[in-house]
């Protein structure tokens, strides 16, 4: 089974994003009006998979950056693992942007959006290649209005809101996982059709806690490892947002997603309120 991972929701439409003024040839390109990093990214590459004819057997993987892509993707390769026997060829998996999504059954991760811009700001300041930022101040203007790499958050959950009841797309929430992660697990198995006993499921699910998920990132993804796992905790974003800042997002929130089924399912009040 080719396993793949989708980070943008470039198979429903672009997004639209502005230049920022050191936003030069050195760090970033734009692609159908989308920031992208040219350190992992190119136009060459996007323009290739125009063409891709994805497999039925496909596994597809759908997530805003920061909203714990890089966990849920060890707990897949472990449910694969676990069921087949055979390990996909890494863990750092293939991220694309085509293929008709109609034919294949689609994990859609979300993170609650205060917290995904935080680690999203840390990620930025860590990360060799992509811009950084002087202040969270800064970045959190450039979050609110969609411009920092890979669009904005609040685009990419309109489109995948239209799509929640699709019979052929799951959709699963990062604060799901940390609260029950045995069940998270035997819901995404159910999904993709893997059989596995209870037993299967708690080991699966006891292998992939953040902490030792976290624990092992320099042995699964080398020296980037620390960076792609930091902290894993829901409400850190209390120790950054401003006052004017959680109003501006609540704001933002509501007019976006407030009534919305992926609204439900991020449990907002629960998470994003103080």
């Amino acid at each position: 089974m080719f396993f793949l991972i989708y980070s943008f929701d470039f198979i429903y439409g672009c997004l639209h994003g502005g230049p920022r003024s050191f936003w030069t040839q050195d760090l970033l390109f734009f692609y159908r009006g989308t920031p992208y990093p040219v350190t992992v990214c190119s136009v060459e590459t996007f323009q290739a998979l125009e063409n891709l004819e994805a497999r039925r057997d496909d596994v597809l993987l759908v997530s805003y950056p920061k909203c714990g892509v890089n966990w849920l993707i060890q707990i897949l390769s472990d449910l694969i693992f676990t069921t087949t026997q055979s390990k996909p060829v890494s863990t750092e998996l293939p991220f694309i942007e085509c293929g008709d999504p109609g034919k294949y059954q689609i994990l859609v991760l979300f993170r609650n959006p205060k917290d995904t811009a935080v680690s999203f700001f840390h990620f930025h300041n860590s990360a060799p290649g992509v811009p950084s930022y002087s202040s969270w101040d800064e970045f959190f203007s450039e979050f609110m209005n969609g411009k920092v790499v890979w669009g904005s958050y609040f685009d990419h959950a309109v489109t995948w809101n239209k799509h929640i009841e699709d019979e052929n797309i799951m959709t699963i929430i990062y604060e799901d996982l940390k609260e029950n992660l045995t069940a998270s697990v035997k819901q995404i198995a159910e999904f993709f059709g893997f059989s596995l006993t209870a037993e299967q499921i708690q080991s699966i699910a006891d292998r992939a806690t953040f902490q030792e998920v976290k624990d092992k990132a320099q042995e699964t993804h080398g020296a980037v490892g620390s960076i792609l796992f930091r902290k894993g905790v829901v409400g850190d974003w209390k120790n950054l947002f401003t006052d004017a800042q959680n109003q501006e997002m609540d704001a933002k929130f509501k007019v976006c997603l407030e009534g919305t089924k992926l609204g439900a399912k991020l449990k907002y009040d629960v998470y994003c309120k103080t």
